[in-house]
């Protein structure tokens, strides 16, 4: 890299509109940046620390909206910022002000430390005017600052990507700190970071566990809300992107931004070696800019009418659709075009497989609200590089008519928190019907068997990484938030869980052997459902966060897996859970089960009452029994059958086996042994088990 620039330019020449950002080509670099509404755009350039800018350079342009200049003998390693002109009339949405140094939304390599200052604000912070007045302090010594992206090194991370089909999808949602911080086979010097995740000892507990993909905590380049920064306190979950190309470089062991890129590319290159997928968990919703009262980083000083949606009745205000002060506008064109354009840069050339789409109704709201036909779904489905990945939605967000599940498009899978209530509450005695109960382990038909979609649409959880973990859901009764400094105010008020009679660790056996239980119960309903299973990390070992139910400021032991003190009976349990459903074609059945009659080949699921008898209409309303049984098969005599067997009461249940013979597979907990089942007499469940079941040799 180049220590210095000596002899730069006198101008800028007049350069190409695409690719948006900058791009080595020709002997320099070109600069494209989108602002609709400016008079004028600098380019600034900065010596390699960042600290004392060189020279000013005007773009040429718009054409289309697009600014672009070309700037010949330079290259990689260039440090820049922008300095946008034009007006700043809040009133009308436009909050220019050239004193404020603005990072390249494009940005794949970011140098600085961000720290809150005043100086980082459009207005006079504390102005009786407030967001109307007017800034004329300079911010660039403080400001984060854009680099020239270095050259690509290294294997290609998509040229051994596994491609594994929906069907098979076993979904682990992980931290990439939180994983390997505390884990003892990982060399100390690489935990938590992406080369931690990469490590043979990490990947060995993801091949083990029987995932097929990690869905990556936010890893674009983050930076922390000012009260969390007055507070002490990190954005440890990393939802308040800035840098939408920049993996973010806290969760490196690498310190240079370009061997930060190289090191998440070779992350994801030994994880699809080890047949795994990589998923990212993105923020297109909003941005650190926040509301109105917010800083002038990137965004909003290029064009805020444009690249934010505001308010109709009054521009000098931020649409709140997100919870986090402003909302992105896919609606524009541009801004759509950014968002695909990321997209396709995280596939392309960082190797991922498919994204996770935080508040997913942002992406496709306009004018009048959320459609599933919006212009930005249409063009994502479209797209030649985009179209192969998965995609999952958070379908909600707190916009009107926010709560979307089941309205997404085409092959969208979607977080279904309807699965996750129904299942605890099930288990946790909590008042779940029958009926409900088996709508969500069959794929929740109610909520997306309609156009041409399938059961995988549905992503099943029991927990993830927002509330309890699985053993706080056993574990507390109430959430105990007060580390995060809001007087225990934050996170989810009435959070479906149960303590079981103690709050907290116990030393009480019997409370302690319900909760293994009703948690068993849980992991293994989970890995038997129709969908697409997701496991929140460390659940297989019953991690704790101590009754935090909204962790995501804590960046210490209360969100690091503890390894050394995780049950490996517990993972060794789901494990072999996630080998059955692997095996078993009908618990991943990628079609809808029907209820017709024999010799039909589809997949074909029948209700049984605990006597073995078909449950009828009343059978699936009353509360004085739980237990039930689901009874699955091809329809064709010779093939194998499964018997699932679901027992949430507190004592024993005898059930009649019909459609034998039968041999155990698994006992969730843990008091039957596996083998042959013996005709002619009831198989007793035991209290808050499941117990699985397989017919290999049905009567011809």
């Amino acid at each position: 890299m180049t220590a210095a620039f000596q002899g730069l330019p006198m101008e800028m020449q007049p350069g190409r509109v695409s690719p948006m950002g900058a791009s080595v080509r020709d002997g320099g670099v070109n600069f494209a940046v989108f602002s609709e509404h400016a008079h004028a755009i600098e380019v600034c350039v900065f010596d390699t620390e960042g600290q004392r800018e060189l020279r000013r350079y005007a773009l040429h342009g718009p054409d289309d909206g697009v600014w672009h200049g070309f700037l010949p003998g330079v290259g990689p390693g260039l440090v820049y910022g922008l300095r946008a002109h034009g007006p700043y009339e809040p009133e009308r949405g436009h909050r220019y002000n050239a004193r404020k140094l603005l990072l390249d939304p494009c940005a794949q390599e970011i140098v600085g430390r961000f720290g809150w200052r005043a100086e980082h604000h459009g207005y006079c912070v504390g102005d009786p005017e407030g967001p109307r007045s007017f800034d004329t302090r300079d911010n660039a010594p403080h400001a984060l600052k854009a680099r020239v992206p270095t050259p690509l090194s290294g294997p290609n991370p998509r040229s051994n990507a596994p491609h594994h089909a929906t069907e098979s999808l076993v979904i682990y949602e992980v931290h990439v700190k939180g994983f390997t911080q505390q884990h003892p086979g990982v060399p100390e010097a690489l935990r938590g970071t992406y080369a931690g995740l990469a490590h043979p000892a990490a990947i060995a507990h993801l091949k083990t566990l029987g995932v097929t993909a990690v869905e990556l905590l936010p890893v674009h380049y983050a930076i922390d809300e000012p009260h969390l920064a007055d507070k002490g306190l990190r954005n440890y979950w990393g939802y308040n992107t800035l840098g939408f190309f920049a993996p973010d470089p806290r969760w490196a062991h690498a310190k240079d931004p370009s061997a930060v890129r190289d090191e998440f590319r070779a992350m994801v290159h030994a994880l699809h070696a080890a047949g795994l997928e990589v998923l990212l968990d993105v923020v297109y919703n909003h941005t650190p800019e926040g509301n109105e009262f917010g800083p002038t980083l990137s965004f909003r000083g290029l064009d805020n009418a444009c690249w934010y949606h505001l308010l109709a009745d009054d521009r000098s205000r931020s649409e709140n659709l997100t919870g986090c002060g402003n909302t992105l506008n896919c609606h524009h064109p541009r801004v759509a075009q950014f968002v695909l354009d990321s997209l396709r840069f995280w596939v392309q050339e960082m190797g991922v497989d498919g994204f996770r789409f935080d508040l997913a109704p942002v992406l496709g709201r306009g004018d009048r609200g959320y459609s599933p036909n919006a212009a930005f779904f249409t063009a994502l489905r479209q797209d030649p590089v985009l179209a192969g990945v998965h995609l999952i939605a958070e379908p909600w967000d707190a916009g009107p008519n926010g709560y979307q599940v089941g309205h997404f498009p085409g092959r969208f899978l979607e977080w279904n928190d309807k699965y996750r209530d129904a299942v605890r509450s099930y288990w946790l005695g909590a008042g779940a019907s029958r009926g409900e109960f088996a709508r969500r382990l069959t794929g929740s038909s109610d909520v997306f068997h309609h156009g041409l979609r399938r059961p995988t649409a549905s992503v099943n959880f029991v927990a993830c990484h927002d509330g309890f973990t699985l053993n706080d859901v056993v574990s507390y009764a109430r959430k105990h938030n007060h580390a995060n400094g809001e007087d225990n105010r934050d996170g989810r008020d009435g959070e479906l869980a149960a303590n079981f009679g103690v709050e907290g660790p116990t030393d009480d056996p019997l409370v302690r052997q319900r909760r293994e239980r009703v948690r068993r119960a849980m992991l293994a309903t989970l890995a038997f459902s129709q969908g697409t299973p997701m496991i929140n990390a460390g659940d297989e070992l019953a991690n704790t966060q101590g009754g935090n139910n909204n962790a995501y400021c804590q960046d210490n032991a209360t969100t690091w897996l503890d390894w050394r003190h995780a049950p490996t009976d517990l993972l060794a349990f789901v494990s072999r859970c996630f080998e059955l459903r692997a095996q078993e074609p009908l618990l991943r059945h990628p079609r809808w089960f029907i209820g017709m009659a024999e010799g039909a080949m589809q997949a074909t699921v029948h209700w049984l009452t605990p006597a073995g008898t078909e449950m009828q209409g009343h059978d699936w309303h009353t509360d004085a029994q739980k237990a039930f049984a689901c009874w699955m098969h091809t329809g064709a005599k010779s093939r194998p059958r499964l018997l699932l067997l679901f027992n949430p009461e507190p004592n024993n249940t005898p059930f009649t086996l019909v459609h034998g013979p039968w041999n155990l597979l698994i006992d969730s907990a843990g008091v039957l042994h596996p083998g042959e089942v013996p005709t002619g007499l009831p198989l007793v469940v035991p209290a808050h088990g499941l117990v699985l079941l397989k017919n290999d040799h049905p009567e011809i």
